[in-house]
């Protein structure tokens, strides 16, 4: 909601025609003595070389998968096997005009494009800095095995680790890429600007557009692309990170220093099938896929159509749309046509094909005519193009042979491996050593001087209640850590819906529209899968995001981007790459059943994500402070029951410097002795009142336990506190079926079961839809929801009459009901 940028009626309502920019389809032309003089003889030939080798280890992979062996090198690869033999072409002339900073983020099916991408990389940079990224890289383990392949120069060593590291990775080895816990769709490697490949159909248009945005506002060189399939034209994620990638302000309100779109390229390699599905006539209805772009902005993303059965076609498209790229003036959006000559993967039949049309696209084979091309330009002979690939199945032959067998190859990597990478527990006060950009100093921003006048307790010095308009809350213990990290991290940048001018939905971010310029704070499309995907894709390129999601009830729509891959790329890559994400997820109340459901179960349930929940102002900042010094991603869990909450369990009340609460540790909010009620969330404040009347009217005393974490969480403290009580409730505002609760419930059942002298109890909410607000007491767990609970399940309240249903058998009903 920029408030100089004017929507005129007297515009918008006047009458005219849209006219659109004329998309270029395969209009390149070859002419050998411009390409000679372009590219070099040993240029045309890399390009030759890299083609060859990657159709050779397709074929190599392709014959392990489906007759456990090649070249008499036997192996039973229980793995997948994407391949993309007929793709050579796009993939190698891509990369051939790709600098090493330059970042390629991939598909499932990308092979290729890691070769490719490396090889290329390689050759640009210095010799003594590829030596020392492979001495380096996993401590050298890497190298050892490439030098045990045999070479005669630094260019044949190089291509070893390149074909190892890949060969590795894709058989699960200790020694690939990402120590085998990639495996072929996944398989990276990032310090020759090749980077996460995606399973998931178009997961990496978002992820790209985000590592797009690390480098447009730091300030690094290089561009970012998107190798996304034609079939990912029909997912969502995709749309919106175009939409996201092509935004206005980039150009008409980001002035302080950066200006332009972030440098993202969407190309889609378009093979005319997604897996089965034709998306030329059957699946789609673009026609020409290049056709998009006209929907997304003025310039139609300088859309073209790419032969991509001719290297250099494409290549010529790189150093031309690099250049748009560099310059600001992107999104780009390219066409390059392919053809996959192999199926979806071996087990692939191509049933939905016919051997006629496999056969009419084998005439225009990229790799057999690019070298007819040379070969009859003078470049090579035909039995130097056959040394070529000689040459090369001889390495790659002697690479797998090593790579396969257990006695000479690195083993496996163990589950205590495994675990120790699902988070890299970091601490990092910036990602970069400039000053951060801010638009004032942090203590004249007019929010941290008001905040400095407000009491940081709920109660004044003479315990009565501070006025809503005196009293340092919720929000603003959140904008305090916020802020606190903008003034001290020059990389961190935070976006999502409604997050500038309006100060953020729920007017946390209110105050960092003066702070900080457009670059670092700027609303986002309404687009949750990119935000959280870009998120993503800024974190693992070297930055800090804190991303929103303005209602818990969206998280459905950025499902991918939270569960698939903000969860796991640090363990993907062996803890290779960090992900300092955090994002922000409010839980909504009044708002009806698609606006007011707590929903931390579900991210509960994904391991790789950290998950924070704070009820109290003091530990909304100390959580925020140690969520954003982080290196892993936080689903951050903010209730809007309680923004305007006061602090009402500390006594000197929220500082007001800096402070971290302690990860995974739960707090007690009132000591007892005879029940133990564990709580997450707002449902603390009910427990409180629920703890008054049971002492008050029963005389059972309550200890009452703050979980404040979801994941990690230390269940010690509530087994200690068991063995005190005896009795153990958990609640909180989530529905009952499914909620975390359970899983704690289940956790201390098992480790205090001697000590338990009732069931451990679970009450929450209903298993309905959320109803208006009128009726929410109905459905959120109450004060006397919890004594019914207790009285039927736990301890007999002496003279107590349950107003609720709270039994046994009402449990067994609801269940028989669904409800």
């Amino acid at each position: 909601m920029p408030k100089n940028l004017i929507v005129d009626p007297s515009n918008v309502r006047s009458a005219s025609t849209i006219t659109a920019p004329e998309i270029p389809v395969n209009q390149y032309r070859p002419n050998f003595a411009a390409e000679l003089d372009k590219y070099g003889k040993q240029g045309l030939i890399d390009i030759l070389h890299d083609m060859i080798a990657v159709r050779q280890f397709e074929t190599m992979l392709n014959s392990i998968k489906t007759t456990g062996a090649w070249n008499g090198v036997e192996y039973n690869h229980r793995g997948p096997a994407h391949l993309s033999i007929g793709q050579e072409s796009a993939v190698v002339g891509q990369a051939s005009q790709l600098d090493p900073e330059d970042f390629l983020f991939g598909s499932h099916r990308s092979h290729g494009e890691i070769l490719a991408k490396c090889f290329s990389a390689a050759r640009k940079l210095d010799p003594a800095q590829v030596e020392d990224i492979m001495k380096t890289f996993l401590d050298g383990e890497t190298l050892a095995f490439a030098e045990q392949v045999g070479y005669d120069s630094a260019a044949d060593l190089t291509e070893n680790f390149i074909l190892y590291g890949t060969v590795a990775e894709t058989f699960a080895r200790k020694a690939g890429f990402n120590r085998g816990l990639g495996g072929s769709m996944h398989a990276f490697f990032a310090p020759f600007g090749s980077m996460p490949n995606n399973a998931i159909v178009g997961g990496s248009a978002d992820i790209a557009t985000g590592s797009a945005l690390f480098k447009l506002i730091n300030r690094k060189s290089g561009i970012v692309i998107a190798n996304i399939g034609d079939a990912s034209m029909g997912c969502g994620p995709v749309w919106e990170a175009m939409a996201m990638a092509s935004m206005d302000q980039y150009r008409s309100l980001w002035n302080d220093g950066v200006n332009g779109n972030p440098p993202i390229w969407f190309n889609f390699f378009n093979n005319f099938y997604g897996m089965g599905g034709q998306t030329s006539g059957e699946t789609m209805g673009y026609d020409i896929l290049a056709r998009v772009g006209m929907g997304v902005n003025p310039e139609a993303m300088h859309a073209e159509r790419v032969d991509g059965l001719n290297p250099l076609a494409v290549a010529d498209a790189v150093t031309r749309k690099r250049q748009l790229l560099v310059e600001g003036r992107g999104p780009v959006l390219t066409d390059t046509i392919t053809y996959r000559f192999s199926g979806h993967s071996p087990s692939d039949a191509s049933s939905y094909r016919t051997r006629e049309e496999v056969e009419l696209w084998e005439q225009h084979d990229g790799l057999k005519n690019y070298a007819a091309y040379l070969v009859e330009n003078g470049v090579l002979s035909q039995g130097e193009v056959d040394d070529l690939q000689a040459k090369f199945d001889e390495r790659l032959t002697k690479v797998i042979a090593i790579a396969t067998k257990d006695e000479v190859s690195s083993p496996r990597v163990g589950m205590d491996f495994i675990e120790s990478v699902m988070y890299s527990n970091g601490n990092v006060e910036a990602f970069d050593d400039r000053t951060p950009e801010l638009k004032q100093p942090l203590e004249e921003n007019a929010r941290v001087k008001s905040l400095a006048a407000k009491v940081r307790t709920a109660t004044d010095a003479n315990g009565k209640p501070v006025s809503k308009a005196k009293a340092y809350s919720y929000r603003d213990a959140l904008f305090e850590a916020v802020a606190h990290r903008f003034a001290t991290d020059p990389t961190l940048a935070a976006w999502g819906e409604e997050n500038r001018d309006w100060g953020g939905a729920f007017a946390v971010y209110r105050g960092l529209t003066e702070l900080l310029p457009y670059h670092r704070l700027f609303n986002s499309p309404i687009s949750e899968a990119a935000i959280i995907g870009a998120g993503v894709g800024y974190a693992l390129s070297g930055g800090r995001a804190i991303v929103e999601l303005m209602y818990c009830d969206f998280l459905g729509r950025a499902g991918d981007e939270i569960f698939n891959q903000a969860a796991k790329w640090q363990s993907m890559s062996a803890g290779l790459l960090k992900m300092p994400l955090v994002m922000r997820v409010s839980v909504g109340s009044k708002y009806g059943a698609q606006h007011s459901q707590d929903w931390a179960a579900l991210v509960a349930h994904m391991p790789g994500l950290k998950v924070y929940y704070p009820s109290t102002p003091y530990d909304a900042k100390g959580m925020m402070n140690l969520a954003l010094r982080g290196t892993d991603p936080v689903v951050f869990f903010e209730s809007q029951l309680l923004y305007d909450k006061a602090e009402e369990f500390v006594a000197d009340g929220v500082p007001t410097g800096y402070y971290e609460v302690p990860e995974g540790e739960p707090v007690v909010r009132r000591e007892g002795t005879d029940l133990t009620v564990a709580v997450i969330g707002p449902t603390l404040y009910r427990v409180m009142e629920a703890a008054d009347l049971l002492q008050e009217k029963y005389g059972i005393s309550t200890e009452v336990i703050d979980l404040r974490f979801v994941a990690p969480l230390n269940l010690d403290p509530i087994v200690e506190s068991v063995k005190k009580t005896g009795r153990l409730v958990l609640t909180s505002d989530a529905v009952d079926r499914g909620s975390f609760l359970h899983t704690v419930a289940s956790q201390i059942q098992t480790l205090a079961f001697d000590h338990l002298d009732a069931p451990v109890t679970v009450v929450g909410s209903r298993n309905a839809i959320t109803p208006a607000a009128e009726l929410e007491k109905e459905f959120f767990p109450q004060p006397e929801w919890l004594l019914d609970a207790i009285h039927e399940r736990v301890l007999p309240l002496k003279g107590h009459v349950p107003t609720t249903n709270q039994t046994d058998a009402e449990i067994a009903r609801r269940s028989r009901q669904g409800l």
